[in-house]
């Protein structure tokens, strides 16, 4: 992208005059919100006192469903040892073959009464890590640098959820502050280890930050005014007990603000891009024509930005809707129970942010860009 030296410099400074503040107030804000004392994180035993995790290779399996299958233990004081161990009826339902690896409690205390050894879950640190990094390889071989300076960035970003996020909201700090200052942060990192620092990309951060401000402020309102508690699930059930302080309604604003930050970024940056190559396209074009052809691409964007977080959402809720289907009652009925409408409504505001923020990047974009082109930017 190439626009005239002067104006590089005029756009630099405002952009610089617009996400300075933005940067300073998210450090502020990590600092004075970072947890500071001692969390609860870790600190409940998942195993009762002397039971440990083991694992396991089956080599049998029964004919009849409700039958233990027998299983060679790999690890531990049983090393070596075939052991029965209930497995649930679901999971055998799904297949449980010769030679998979299963992850087992061993409870010494139950030697006496039967098997000690009790199925948790199968082993899968293989296919997962393969899958990693066939993920990693693709990235790498398609995008090249740029995708492996996105991963950095996204791994970057779950360093926040992990050291800041998650910790001050376990702290009971508000939840709506967290959000905004993590996003924040996980923005920063992103956009700039994925993209650069540019004139683009500053301008799509900032169209990033606006699709943000209106997804923050459309939750809050459908929040209290669809009287939304936050409880449509058992996991927030567990979060109420396990810490008392913490809004559930303001938890659920949260998980909507972060929600929508990856798609908020994709759109925002295929925007930006759009203006500056349409303006180096035809230097000559003035704003209001970039504006109105970018838009013509941002349209399309939208049309598919309307099913992106619906079919999302279906895709990772279908055991939900299945519950919720079999119940005699109306569409509206069944679209308004609690279990759903949290759903709904997070769909529909990180849907209207994504939406709009495309014509506030587009407009920002069109704004700062020039009539003429002669030098790199």
């Amino acid at each position: 992208m190439t626009i005239p030296a002067a104006e590089a410099r005029r756009v630099r400074l405002v952009l610089a005059a617009l996400v300075v503040p933005l940067l300073l107030a998210t450090v502020v804000g990590l600092v004075a919100l970072w947890p500071r004392g001692e969390t609860q994180i870790g600190s409940v035993p998942l195993t009762a006192e002397g039971a440990t995790f083991e694992r396991g290779v089956v080599v049998d399996v029964p004919g009849t469903a409700g039958e233990e299958v027998v299983v060679a233990v790999r690890t531990g004081e049983h090393a070596g040892r075939e052991v029965s161990v209930q497995v649930p009826p679901e999971v055998m339902e799904a297949g449980v073959e010769r030679g998979d690896e299963i992850r087992m409690l061993y409870l010494p205390g139950a030697a006496a009464t039967g098997s000690p050894f009790v199925y948790i879950d199968f082993v899968r640190d293989v296919p997962i890590a393969l899958l990693a990094a066939a993920y990693l390889l693709v990235v790498a071989l398609v995008a090249r640098w740029r995708g492996v300076a996105a991963v950095v960035g996204l791994g970057a970003s779950l360093v926040v959820v992990g050291l800041f996020v998650i910790p001050a909201l376990t702290l009971g700090t508000s939840p709506l502050l967290v959000a905004l200052v993590g996003s924040s942060a996980m923005m920063f990192l992103a956009v700039y280890l994925a993209h650069g620092v540019s004139i683009r990309t500053t301008t799509a951060l900032l169209g990033t930050f606006a699709g943000l401000a209106i997804t923050t402020l459309l939750g809050w309102w459908v929040i209290g005014g669809g009287n939304l508690v936050g409880n449509g699930s058992e996991e927030a059930y567990m979060v109420f007990s396990t810490f008392p302080g913490v809004s559930l309604s303001a938890l659920l604003l949260c998980g909507i603000v972060i929600a929508g930050l990856g798609a908020l970024n994709d759109v925002t940056i295929t925007q930006a891009s759009a203006v500056w190559e349409l303006h180096a396209s035809d230097p000559g074009a003035g704003r209001a024509r970039v504006f109105a052809r970018a838009m013509r691409i941002g349209r399309d964007h939208i049309a598919s930005t309307v099913y992106t977080l619906a079919f999302a959402y279906v895709g990772t809720s279908l055991p939900l809707l299945m519950i919720g289907a079999i119940y005699d009652r109306t569409l509206l009925e069944f679209l308004m129970a609690g279990e759903i409408v949290e759903e709904v409504a997070r769909t529909l505001v990180s849907s209207i942010g994504l939406v709009l923020a495309i014509p506030a990047t587009t407009a920002i974009s069109a704004l700062l860009v020039g009539r003429s082109s002669t030098s790199r930017a």
